[in-house]
This record gives C-alpha cells, sequence and structure tokens, in this order.
C-alpha cells in the first residue's frame, strides 16, 4: 500500500512542477533551507514524543527529498530510483554481519566496521573526512571526535576529559585578551562535547533541552509579572531569581507526579 502513496507523491511533485509557477521555480539551491527547517521539526517532534506530528514532519522531509530528485531528474543528472538504489547497496555494504559472514559483538563493533568501510569504499584521504561544514558546532565536533576515536585517537576514561575540563578552564581564568578568551572557550566547549561522548549522551541535543528548559522558566517569570501588572523595568533580579526558581519548583512537582 505504501508503494502505491509514494508513486502518487512522485506523480504530484511531477505535476507541480510542471502547472505551479513556485514550484517551477525552485532550485535545488533555493531549497537547501526548506530541507534543514524540515530536519530540525522532524527532529522537535522526536523531542516532544509527538508521534502525530512526526508523521507530519517526516512526510514534510520525504517531500523535499522527491522535490530534489525530480530537479535532478529532468535536468538528467540522476533519478529517484537511483536515490533509492545507492542507499539500498550501501546498507548491504554496510552491513557485512547482516548481510554477510562478518561476526560482531556488540553496537561499538557494528560502529568501528561502518566507518572502516566508509573510509575504504569512498576513498577518504582523512579519518576525519565526511563530517558535513553546515552541520551545528557541536554536532560537527562530536562526529570529528567520534571519528578519531575509531583509530585510537582519544581519553581512556572520563574522569581524564574532566580534568582536561580543569584545565582549559584554568586556561580560561588566566587568558588575557579577547582572542585568547575566545580560543580559550572553544577549547572548553570542545572538551565538555568530549566528556558527553563518553558519558553517550548527544551534546547538541543535551544543550537543545536546556534550552528550551530556559525558555520555559523565563516565560513563566513574564506571565507572573503580566499576573502582578509589572514589567521588567519595576523588578529587581533578586525577583526575578525567585520567581525562576519558583518555574523550577513547578516543574520538579510536576514530574514527580507523573
Amino acid at each position: 500500500m505504501y508503494l502505491k502513496e509514494f508513486q502518487r507523491l512522485v506523480e504530484i511533485m511531477q505535476r507541480l512542477r510542471k502547472e505551479c509557477p513556485w514550484d517551477r521555480e525552485q532550485t535545488p539551491q533555493s531549497l537547501r533551507q526548506y530541507i534543514l527547517e524540515e530536519a530540525y521539526e522532524t527532529v522537535e517532534a522526536i523531542d516532544k514524543n509527538d508521534w502525530d506530528e512526526l508523521r507530519k514532519e517526516l512526510g514534510d522531509l520525504l517531500l523535499q527529498i522527491v522535490f530534489q530528485a525530480e530537479i535532478a531528474e529532468e535536468e538528467n543528472r540522476f533519478t529517484l530510483e537511483d536515490v533509492i538504489r545507492h542507499i539500498n547497496e550501501k546498507m548491504i555494504v554496510r552491513h557485512p554481519h547482516v548481510f554477510g559472514d562478518v561476526k560482531v559483538e556488540n553496537a561499538e563493533q557494528v560502529k568501528e566496521n561502518w566507518e572502516q568501510i566508509k573510509q575504504r569504499s569512498e576513498n577518504k584521504k582523512s579519518v576525519l573526512d565526511g563530517v558535513p561544514l553546515q552541520l551545528s558546532a557541536l554536532l560537527r565536533a562530536q562526529r570529528l571526535q567520534d571519528k578519531a576515536s575509531h583509530v585510537g585517537f582519544d581519553w581512556d576514561k572520563p574522569s581524564e576529559v574532566l580534568e582536561k575540563i580543569k584545565e582549559e578552564i584554568e586556561e580560561l581564568e588566566n587568558s588575557q585578551s579577547q582572542e585568547e578568551r575566545e580560543e580559550e572557550i572553544g577549547d572548553l566547549l570542545f572538551s565538555l562535547v568530549n566528556l558527553c561522548r563518553f558519558y553517550h549522551i548527544s551534546a547538541e541535543d543535551a544543550l537543545r533541552k536546556t534550552i528550551a528548559k530556559f525558555i520555559s522558566r523565563f516565560q513563566y517569570i513574564e506571565r507572573e509579572l503580566r499576573k502582578q501588572r509589572r514589567s521588567f523595568d519595576s523588578v529587581t533580579l533578586k525577583e526575578m531569581d525567585q520567581l525562576w526558581e519558583e518555574a523550577k519548583d513547578n516543574h520538579n512537582k510536576s514530574a514527580e507526579g507523573k
């Protein structure tokens, strides 16, 4: 049944490219932003555990893939069938423990095999190749560290990374110029990302969750001030801090009640 619906989506896209002025004007470059937007909206739906929204966002993301492939086919560059064939073949090659006779004991070995096969098959000049420049700095840092770790360039345990973090903080405290501070903060952030990796935590996800928590608590302050008919100009930092703690307590009580 899903093949029928997929074919319908392709036919809709083909018709839009012929009959809709906006769709007809689009190029791979003009659609770049939509791929990113749809990807982030998909991630947001996953974070919220909102299955209905995830269903919709996956559809929007799939549309962008079909859109790009349709433009490429019109320009005789490649087809949607080529796209699907390539990923099918790659999945088979990258999983020799499923489609071949390679033996693995855990997920970590699967990752190591994946990276080794990827480097051989794509003729990478560097172990670090293949991490897009367009990724956020946190995500890119973690992917680069992960790649380096597969060839043994890594700490042995989290305590060593924690010592490195302390060292970077000390260097930041001793920095004199703005240029030095920027460099030391970069080193500190890079080390913190490394610690996330050791604890099997996504630095990107951890920071996004903290941002969401900040927004929630700050908006609580705004709501309480509106109730009191007060503005930020008329409230002290101490009073705002008290409201912040209230928001924190309310969140904790709500979590305990679940």
